[in-house]
């Protein structure tokens, strides 16, 4: 109690009905909530296994349970969910699978399977052009978060290409099913659903949760909305905290109306502020106020700061993109040198991630040491990927999409005809590929070498599924990647033995995660099995490809999205123009809020020191064009800038800063 202020007590203390907390950037939201579990286990006389909080990141989510860990001690803490909202969605499937149709070691299809999947929809059924693909993915994706049948999305259809779009939606969702498949969205579509048409399971499931804690309420999209309301039902004990100035994902779904639409279904809301911010200056602090507050707003708060005032933001206009990037690169090796801080202390943050590639070239050339955040996932990795097909044709021989990918990898002289006929034949007699391969009558449909290959694969398949299910499935694991010879083929397909054992590493890694995954469950005496540990790891995947923990000294280049939940004492925000920020769709699309809600949330990165840059020509399409300055300069306060670059500074004062930073650097050698 004696660590948080009167507002965080208030909200800690608020566990009768519905309660928001608006909690500003900075602001100790992750103290309120876990303190707040506690409040409820220690005081209330809640257990742990009847608090459920929900968040967005399995990283969040690890931080939570570790803190509520340190301040509840004893048996009253066990069994305390907190978890992200798709992994209670993965949780709730698991449980009642059978009651949604599905069959027991359901898949889960990444972003990149379920786009190899549509492909081979639209070009078998609909004949259309591979480049609509993504744009259908998007469209699809939508529908389901804001709980949009196929056959409701057909009829709202809005022009040919929602219509075509539809259409396939209808067969995705059908070919999903018989696959025995999920997709990332239906971690959370099918429990809605199963609780709107199954009051006996919503009930069950009501029962377990007594109180509802929820993180980032502001980027929740439809359907966790309604999620969050099933689950509290008429009880309707919970608290969610959320900021809508930190809003920037309506692209992939939030909805930061939800915030208002809480004050409609619950009148008796309880609204607490959060606005004392422990991160950065008043001046900082002040800019993103007088930013933010061009948006219009439901719940009206400003941030405040007990810290110092703060040095004034730089606001930096260059010449043009290499010189905008020259200069940042500068300025973060002199403030290196004069300071002795931390590379890790400085970040870059920008809009599109076409910016970093200069940023890259001009570090690499002053010997900066940096870290690009968001890079390649660990399952995106051809060989992981390989593997994991292959766990989830062990798992669930109806899913012809993983077999697809690995009948021929390695080579099994399995050629794209006998493919087709094989297609041909599991889709005429409604049976899976794999099951197709051992049926005795698929050999008058194409040749005795062709027969005999498919059949040998689909026979080992089967054996080692058996095998998994029987004995240890580790060891079935570890047999078929030996069975098969994957290091030789590692070799065949790499640039050369380092990078063939490179791969092999990360196989190895794969297997030794999932035997860790396996070894938990049994640790908690939980009835997992394989299925379920692929599922989490395929699940952690698609939520944690930008999360690495990274401790090592190198400056951080993220875009704006990517630094949502950090922070850094300096901050560089680069691109501050027209069509960068705000971007060009956004424009089009109306969506300039949401772009100062971004600039908002790169603002409020910052704890010390904050410089924004400009390039007053950039290349776009093979020619440099004039650019202008974002209209989001206009609305700082212009007492609190200090531009460079713009014609209109005191020459003396240039060449006294000039004169600064030389005698700086030369004092800095001079100790040397």
């Amino acid at each position: 109690m004696s660590r948080l202020n009167p507002r965080q007590q208030e909200a800690m203390q608020a566990v009768s009905g519905a309660v928001l907390v608006l909690a500003g950037a900075g602001s100790g939201k992750t103290s309120v909530i876990t303190r707040k579990i506690a409040y409820l286990i220690e005081e209330c006389g809640l257990k742990g296994h009847q608090i459920l909080a929900l968040t967005f990141t399995n990283k969040a989510a690890r931080e939570m349970k570790e803190r509520v860990g340190q301040l509840v001690t004893g048996k009253a803490g066990k069994g305390l969910t907190v978890s992200t909202f798709h992994n209670l969605g993965l949780n709730i499937i698991r449980r009642e699978y059978a009651a949604l149709g599905y069959r027991p070691g359901f898949s889960i299809f990444d972003a990149s399977d379920v786009l190899a999947l549509l492909k081979d929809l639209t070009h078998k059924e609909f004949e259309a052009a591979e480049d609509a693909c993504e744009p259908i993915q998007y469209m699809i994706s939508n529908w389901k978060n804001d709980l949009v049948t196929p056959v409701q999305a057909l009829a709202g259809a809005n022009g040919p290409e929602q219509a075509l779009a539809a259409r396939v939606y209808e067969a995705y969702e059908k070919t999903l099913k018989l696959y025995n498949g999920v997709d990332f969205d239906d971690l959370i579509l099918q429990p809605v659903k199963l609780f709107q048409e199954r009051e006996d399971i919503l009930q069950k499931w009501q029962n377990r949760v007594r109180y509802l804690l929820v993180d980032e309420y502001q980027d929740t999209n439809s359907s966790q909305y309604l999620l969050v309301k099933q689950l509290v039902g008429m009880r309707s004990n919970f608290t969610v905290v959320g900021d809508d100035d930190q809003s920037i994902y309506a692209w992939r779904g939030a909805r930061p109306e939800n915030l208002s639409i809480l004050r409609a279904d619950y009148p008796s809301l309880k609204v607490i502020m959060l606005e004392q911010n422990y991160r950065s200056t008043g001046r900082i602090l002040k800019v993103a106020n007088e930013l933010i507050d061009h948006n219009p707003h439901e719940f009206s708060k400003a941030l405040w700061s007990d810290k110092s005032y703060g040095e004034p933001i730089r606001v930096i206009s260059c010449r043009n993109e290499d010189a905008e990037a020259e200069r940042i690169a500068t300025e973060i090796l002199q403030q290196h040198l004069q300071n002795q801080g931390d590379f890790k202390d400085f970040a870059v943050l920008y809009r599109g991630n076409h910016q970093s590639r200069l940023m890259e070239m001009k570090l690499q050339a002053y010997k900066v040491p940096y870290k690009i955040n968001g890079g390649q996932s660990f399952f995106g990795r051809t060989e992981v990927k390989d593997i994991m097909a292959y766990l989830k044709l062990l798992l669930n021989p109806a899913d012809d999409n993983a077999f697809l990918r690995i009948v021929n990898t390695p080579r099994r002289e399995i050629g794209a005809a006998t493919l087709e006929k094989l297609v041909n034949y599991a889709s005429m007699h409604s049976v899976s590929l794999i099951e197709a391969c051992q049926e005795s009558s698929l050999s008058h449909a194409m040749s005795n070498a062709a027969y005999a290959r498919v059949n040998e694969f689909g026979s080992w398949i089967a054996s080692l599924a058996e095998q998994a299910e029987r004995d240890d499935p580790i060891a079935a694991v570890r047999q078929m990647i030996r069975e098969m010879d994957y290091e030789d083929w590692m070799l065949q397909t790499s640039s050369g033995p380092p990078m063939a054992e490179k791969r092999m590493a990360n196989v190895e890694l794969l297997v030794e995660s999932l035997k860790t995954s396996l070894d938990k469950a049994v640790d908690k005496n939980d009835n997992a099995d394989m299925g379920d540990a692929v599922a989490r790891l395929v699940l952690l995947d698609i939520l944690e490809r930008q999360e690495e923990e990274d401790d090592t000294d190198r400056v951080q280049l993220m875009t704006l999205h990517a630094a949502k939940g950090l922070e850094y004492p300096h901050v560089f925000m680069m691109g501050m123009e027209e069509d960068l920020l705000p971007h060009r769709n956004s424009i089009d699309e109306g969506n300039v809020e949401e772009e100062r809600r971004l600039c908002y949330v790169g603002i409020t990165r910052a704890r010390q020191t904050l410089t924004m840059t400009l390039a007053r020509k950039r290349k776009q399409f093979g020619e440099m064009i004039e650019t202008t300055a974002s209209r989001f300069l206009d609305e700082l306060p212009a007492d609190d800038l200090e531009w460079e670059g713009r014609g209109d500074e005191d020459p003396a004062k240039k060449v006294e800063k000039g004169q600064a930073a030389l005698a700086g650097l030369k004092g800095l050698f001079a100790d040397l």
